[in-house]
C-alpha cells in the first residue's frame, strides 16, 4: 500500500540551537525536543529526568474528597465494598490495582467482579448489580467503566447501593447519580491533565485516599506495573503524568515484577537472566531478563494475554493472575492465559480472512471510503482486533459486527485524523449503547437498525473524510544524514522514552542511500539489508524492512533510496549495534 510520506515542519532555530547548547547535544536532538513542545532547559531537564513529585495533586480531580471520604465510611461501618470493572486490559489491572491496595490497607469486606462479555456485555450490568444486592455489597467501585450508565446507577441507588465511579471515557449529557464521578474528562473538570487510562484514575484515586489517611506515597510505587500496561494497551498518550508513571513502572516491571506478571513473560519466553549471565553483563542497572522491555513488550506481549481471558473465557482470570501472592499460583493461570491466546489468535485470523472475502467478492464495499461488515457467527471476543487487521488492508474506518444476545454487536477502528466516535454518535438514534475514543469504539443495536445504521455511517464518513486521510501516512520527524548517528546520538535518543501516542519514537528521513550489495529477504517477506550514503560517505548501517519484500529486487539492484526509518538497538550475542527499522523506502527524491 502507498504511504504518503509528511515531514514534520522545523521549530524556531533559536530555540533549537539555545538547548542544543544548554545541553551539550546535537541540533538534530534539540529539534526532536521542540517539536515536543519543549522550550527550555527546565522543561528539558524535567523531559528527561521524570520524577514522581511532578505528578499531580489527585484531589484536583472533581469529586475526589467524596469518593475518599465515602470509601473510609464503608471501612469504618464494614460495608462490603465491590471492585467493578471492565474485562478488557484496562479494565482488569485497575480493579487488580484497588483491590490490592484495599486487601493490604485493612479492608476486609471485599471483592472484585468483571462482567461477562457475552452475557453481560462491556460496563456496568445490571446482572452486576443484582449480584451486589444479593450479595449485600453497600458501594461499587466502577473501573474504566460507568461514565455513561445513568439508568445504572439510579438501579443500584433504589437498591441501596452507591457508586464511585473512575472512568477515562467521554462522558454523555448527564453524569450518573453516583456518590462521585471521577473523570477528567467531565465538561466541569478541574484536572490538568485529561488523558488518565481507567487504571490511572484508579492510581489517582489510591493516591488519595493514601494522602488522606497519612499512607506514604512510597508503599505505592508497587502499583505502577499496573497502570503501565494500561497505558500501553490502552493506547493512551505517553505524556504528562502518562509518561512519569509508564517511566517508573516500565523500571519496576524490568527488575521486581510481580508474579503474575513475571508469569506472562514467562510463557512468551521471556524469562530471567542466569547467575552467569548477570555476572557477566555486570548486572545491566538491575535489569532481571534478557533485555530491557519497553511499552511495545506491554503492547503486544503482555496486553494480548490479559485481554485473551475475557476474549475467550472470564476475565476474572487476568484479575486472579495480577493479584497473585506468589510465582506457583500465578504460573498455572499463566499457562491457561496463554492457551487463551492462542486460541484467540486462531479466530482472530479465520474470521479477519472471511471479512476480507466480503469486502473483496463486494465491488460497492470495496471501493467504500468506509468499511462494515456483519456475520451473526463471528465471535465476540476478537472483532475488536478483526477491526484492526481490516485498518491495516484497507486504510479507513471500520466497524465489524456479529450478534450477541439478540442484539448486533460490534467494534470501530479508525485511521489518522478521522474520529470515529463522533461517525457513531451522529448514528446515535439508530443504536442502543455506544462509547469509546477519537480511534476506537464500541457498539450496539438492533437487528432491524443494522442497514440504515451501515448506510448512515457510510455516508457521515463519506461526506466528512478527506482522501488524503486514506492513504497510510509516515510521519517524518526529521531529515538527517547516516553520519549523524553516533552511539552518543542512539544513548540520548533512547532517553526520550518510553515512546508511545504523543511521544512516539522518532522517524527518520535519509535520502540518497544504497545497499551494500548483500541484501537478503528473511522471514515473511521481510529485507535485510546493509545501507550507506554515499554523498557523505556515511558508514554503513544494518537494516530491516519488515514486511517490503517486494521492493527487494530495485534494493538488490543497487538503486538510490529514500528511506524513512526508526533507530533501534540491536543485540545479538551479546553485541550491540545500531539497526535502522526501515519503516519505507522509495526510489526517487520526492516525497509528497
Amino acid at each position: 500500500m502507498e504511504k504518503r510520506w509528511v515531514l514534520k515542519q522545523k521549530g524556531d532555530a533559536p530555540l533549537v540551537s539555545g538547548i542544543a547548547v544548554a545541553l551539550g547535544i546535537e541540533n538534530a536532538l534539540a529539534e526532536l525536543l521542540v517539536q515536543r513542545g519543549i522550550s527550555s532547559f527546565e522543561e528539558a531537564k524535567a523531559f528527561f529526568r521524570p520524577d514522581l513529585s511532578q505528578l499531580h495533586d489527585p484531589f484536583l480531580l472533581n469529586d475526589m474528597d467524596k469518593a475518599v471520604e465515602r470509601i473510609a465510611e464503608a471501612k469504618l461501618k464494614g460495608q462490603k465494598i465491590m471492585v467493578y470493572g471492565d474485562y478488557d486490559v484496562d479494565g482488569t489491572t485497575a480493579v487488580s490495582l484497588v483491590y490490592s491496595f484495599l486487601k493490604e490497607n485493612g479492608f476486609e469486606h471485599l471483592d472484585y467482579y468483571i462482567p461477562d462479555r457475552y452475557s453481560e456485555g462491556y460496563g456496568i450490568s445490571f446482572k452486576g448489580i443484582e449480584y451486589a444486592h444479593e450479595e449485600n455489597f453497600s458501594l461499587i467501585i466502577a473501573l474504566d467503566c460507568g461514565i455513561k450508565a445513568v439508568d445504572k446507577v439510579q438501579f443500584a441507588n433504589e437498591r441501596g447501593i452507591d457508586f464511585i465511579i473512575c472512568d477515562h471515557h467521554r462522558p454523555g449529557d448527564e453524569l450518573p447519580p453516583a456518590v462521585a464521578v471521577l473523570d477528567a474528562k467531565r465538561l466541569d473538570s478541574t484536572y490538568p491533565f485529561d488523558e488518565l487510562s481507567g487504571c490511572g484514575v484508579g492510581f489517582k484515586l489510591i493516591q488519595a485516599y493514601a494522602q488522606k489517611h497519612g499512607i506514604a506515597f512510597e508503599s505505592l510505587y508497587k502499583y505502577l506495573d499496573l497502570v503501565t500496561i494500561s497505558i500501553a494497551s490502552d493506547i493512551v498518550p505517553i505524556i504528562g503524568e502518562n509518561r512519569i508513571l509508564a517511566h517508573f513502572g516500565l523500571k519496576l516491571i524490568n527488575t521486581n515484577p510481580r508474579a503474575g506478571i513475571e508469569s506472562i513473560l514467562n510463557v512468551a519466553n521471556i524469562v530471567r537472566k542466569t547467575e552467569d549471565e548477570i555476572n557477566h553483563q555486570g548486572g545491566d542497572n538491575g535489569l532481571l531478563f534478557n533485555r530491557e522491555l519497553t511499552i511495545s513488550d506491554m503492547v503486544f506481549v503482555v496486553g494480548p494475554r490479559i485481554n485473551a481471558a475475557g476474549r475467550i473465557e472470564s476475565g476474572r482470570n487476568s484479575v486472579k493472575l495480577l493479584v497473585s501472592p506468589d510465582m506457583d499460583t500465578a504460573a498455572g493461570i499463566a499457562h491457561q492465559i496463554n492457551d487463551f491466546n492462542n486460541e484467540r489468535r486462531t479466530l482472530d485470523t479465520q474470521i479477519t480472512l472471511e471479512a476480507l472475502e466480503i469486502i473483496d467478492n463486494d465491488e460497492i464495499l470495496r471501493h467504500a471510503k468506509s468499511t462494515v461488515v456483519f456475520n451473526p457467527d463471528w465471535h465476540k471476543g476478537v472483532i475488536g482486533i478483526v477491526a484492526s487487521r481490516l485498518t491495516e488492508s484497507y486504510y479507513r474506518p471500520t466497524v465489524v459486527l456479529t450478534q450477541s444476545n439478540g442484539l448486533i454487536t460490534g467494534s470501530a477502528r479508525s485511521v489518522k485524523d478521522f474520529d470515529v466516535y463522533d461517525a457513531i454518535d451522529a448514528c446515535s438514534e439508530l443504536l442502543e449503547h455506544f462509547g469509546g475514543h477519537m480511534y476506537a469504539a464500541g457498539l450496539s443495536l438492533k437487528p432491524e437498525n443494522l442497514k440504515p445504521f451501515s448506510e448512515k455511517f457510510n455516508a457521515i464518513v463519506s461526506a466528512s473524510i478527506t482522501d488524503e486521510m486514506l492513504i497510510p501516512e509516515v510521519e517524518v520527524d526529521l531529515e538527517v544524514n547516516l553520519n549523524q548517528i553516533t552511539p552518543k546520538f542512539l544513548r540520548i535518543l533512547k532517553q526520550f522514552a518510553p515512546f508511545g501516542p504523543g511521544n512516539m519514537s522518532p522517524v527518520f528521513m535519509t535520502r540518497g542511500t544504497v545497499d551494500s550489495g548483500h541484501a537478503r529477504i528473511v522471514g515473511k517477506n521481510h529485507v535485510k539489508m546493509t545501507v550507506y550514503q554515499e554523498s557523505v560517505r556515511s558508514a554503513p548501517y544494518s537494516g530491516i524492512a519488515f514486511q517490503q519484500g517486494e521492493k527487494f529486487d530495485s534494493i538488490q539492484k543497487g538503486q538510490s533510496m529514500n528511506i524513512c526509518y526508526h533507530i533501534e538497538e540491536n543485540e545479538w550475542n551479546g553485541i550491540k549495534n545500531i539497526q535502522l527499522n526501515i519503516k519505507d523506502i522509495r526510489f526517487c527524491d520526492d516525497i509528497q
